[in-house]
């Protein structure tokens, strides 16, 4: 990955409280598994930025190594790496996303 790719990368993750690079938008997600990742943050009704992958391959390789996580959508709050859609599915059953959610927008 170059530095301006990690630098953009650092740039999208530190200046939104809740940051989501998926395949797709939020508005139109292109795989499933960003859809699931939408639908629990739209549920949460909590505000928050996507960054398609798909339109910049640069990143999307880049944020797989940036996190050291081989898979996309990937989610970060409060700046922090959270995981992908299987992830944030078990965090939002359990109750612990919401917290999550709320400290970082507090915060």
């Amino acid at each position: 990955m170059t530095q301006t790719v990690q630098q953009r990368i650092d740039d999208l993750v530190q200046q939104n409280k809740i940051m989501v690079f998926m395949k797709g938008t939020k508005l139109m997600p292109q795989c499933g598994f960003s859809n699931n990742v939408v639908q629990i943050l739209n549920m949460l009704a909590v505000p928050y930025e996507t960054f398609n992958v798909l339109e910049d391959d640069e990143v999307r390789q880049g944020i797989k190594e940036y996190s050291n996580w081989p898979t996309i959508p990937q989610v970060y709050i409060n700046g922090e790496f959270v995981g992908g859609s299987d992830i944030m599915i078990e965090l939002y059953q359990k109750g612990e996303l919401q917290q999550m959610v709320e400290v970082a927008l507090a915060s």
